[in-house]
């Protein structure tokens, strides 16, 4: 038995700035069994998850092209072109099924539904026979497209995302139980019009997440469920299918399927008041976390989330950490600031502006005076429970030093997924009171087990967590809280 294996994988914030290019998918780009084993195997990441599973139920796997970007804005639609043209070249068409390796939530230009389009130029290519599985992260904006043309649906059930090696396992199991026709997938999608902030998407503390979660897990547990998927969506979407969504995939019950996405939709939207988040401006944020006596305090700078597409530059918070009291980390990209220190060399005195060059949406740059500590090419390997073992590249990489603030000052967008940003440059987290984080939730695969505090920040940004300052165009209305909707039968 053989499974193709292929993957484009990008969520693409349409609210910011900049185009992405096909450029940007050259960092993680690999093709072929001999590449795709040398770089994935055991590491905790989808892939390295096919490769295990495969390797236990002893099936072949021919490996085409998986390249992933970082989140970021609209994909071009001569990079779009250039992935599908790799794609419909390295399935293998004489395998026996195909898994696809997708985050869900990548739009281009010419294609608000690119996992759609994916699905559809895999069944172009293998027929409508074979079985096709896919993969999606719990940010997944999930079309009817997608759920009609595969078999097999299996989203992240964490946030933040620590499974999603044991997701690519899963999807080769039923796969392979599939084709040894053991089982008979059958797939229903309900959305309930729900539009969420990844902020309040948390899956492993109380609250409504959680609590749709074990919903779902509960749900699991019937004999006849072989998987359900919940997808909190990516709001930063700007397409007709963003927004809160259910798959419920049964062993050849299509009715039971169908009853289940929709009870948890029912649930959902009985939740949807408690799917809203708050948070403080800058300088509350600020002057609540040194009021603190203990830290780290994280002070979770959202509207910049660098996982969600932002330009990782925004400097809302950064003003206001000029001359603070107690020690203070924030990474800020400025491929700018970190030539200059890398011009200047180590222990030079800095003085130049950092961050806000990107558009007016992330405030203005902020001067400062330090001192250049330590230099870095920016590579690094995951350490942390998130994706342990995957490569990581920030650019050029500067430690800058002003007064009790410490800036890394990156060439390139890095999320705060994992202590290894932090520790390849030679610093320890727990050596700062306050820490601020460009992230909503991921950063708690770095931090989360050392902070004392959480303070979230409403600031503008392209992941801001108020929804209604966001132009939408494609989104399909009504939808809550946009809308102003008395039930649910009036967001159908």
């Amino acid at each position: 038995m053989k499974l193709a294996i292929v993957g484009i994988f990008h969520e693409t914030n349409t609210f910011a700035p900049g185009i992405t290019e096909m450029n940007d998918f050259a960092r993680e780009s690999v093709q072929g069994n001999e590449l795709f084993h040398k770089r994935y195997e055991n590491t905790r990441t989808s892939m390295g998850g096919i490769i295990e599973a495969a390797r236990f139920d002893q099936v072949e796997l021919s490996c085409g092209i998986y390249t992933a970007a970082t989140p970021s804005g609209m994909v071009s639609r001569d990079a779009a072109d250039a992935l599908f043209a790799l794609l419909d070249s390295s399935i293998d068409t004489t395998a026996d099924g195909v898994i696809a390796i997708l985050h869900g939530a990548m739009v281009a230009e010419g294609f608000p539904d690119v996992e759609g389009e994916i699905i559809r130029r895999i069944r172009e290519k293998i027929g409508y026979v074979k079985p096709v599985a896919i993969t999606l992260d719990l940010h997944a904006n999930i079309s009817r497209l997608m759920v009609e043309n595969v078999d097999i649906l299996v989203g992240y059930d964490t946030y933040p995302h620590v499974d999603a090696y044991e997701r690519g396992m899963e999807a080769v199991h039923l796969l392979t139980r599939t084709l040894r026709k053991e089982i008979k997938p059958v797939c229903s999608l309900a959305q309930p019009r729900l539009l969420i902030v990844p902020q309040v998407m948390l899956t492993d503390e109380a609250g409504p997440m959680q609590e749709l979660m074990d919903r779902a897990f509960a749900i699991e547990r019937d004999p006849q469920v072989l998987n359900v998927t919940v997808a909190g969506g990516f709001p930063y979407s700007d397409v007709p299918d963003a927004g809160v969504a259910f798959v419920v995939t049964t062993d050849n019950n299509q009715l039971l399927a169908e009853q289940y996405a929709e009870e948890l939709s029912l649930m959902a939207w009985g939740l949807r008041e408690r799917l809203k988040c708050q948070g403080y401006t800058a300088a509350e944020a600020v002057s609540m976390a040194f009021a603190e006596q203990y830290g780290p305090v994280i002070l979770v700078e959202g509207s910049d989330n660098v996982g969600g597409g932002s330009p990782a530059d925004a400097t809302h918070v950064l003003k206001h950490l000029i001359g603070i009291p107690k020690k203070c980390l924030i990474v800020i990209r400025d491929p700018d600031a970190a030539y200059l220190a890398h011009q200047l060399g180590t222990g030079a005195e800095f003085h130049a502006e950092i961050g806000g060059k990107s558009d007016n949406l992330h405030g203005a740059p902020v001067p400062i005076d330090g001192v250049i500590r330590l230099l870095f090419d920016g590579k690094y390997t995951h350490i942390g429970s998130y994706m342990t073992g995957q490569l990581a590249d920030m650019g050029k990489t500067a430690v800058i030093e002003a007064g009790n603030l410490t800036i890394i000052v990156t060439e390139k967008r890095t999320a705060p997924w994992d202590p290894g940003h932090v520790t390849f440059v030679g610093l320890r987290a727990i050596d700062f009171h306050a820490i601020v984080v460009k992230s909503a939730v991921a950063w708690k695969t770095a931090f989360g087990a050392i902070c004392t505090k959480i303070i979230p920040v409403d600031t503008p940004g392209c992941c801001g967590e108020n929804l209604l300052h966001l132009d939408y165009k494609l989104l399909a209305r009504p939808i809550y809280p946009l809308d102003s909707i008395s039930n649910k039968e009036d967001s159908q």
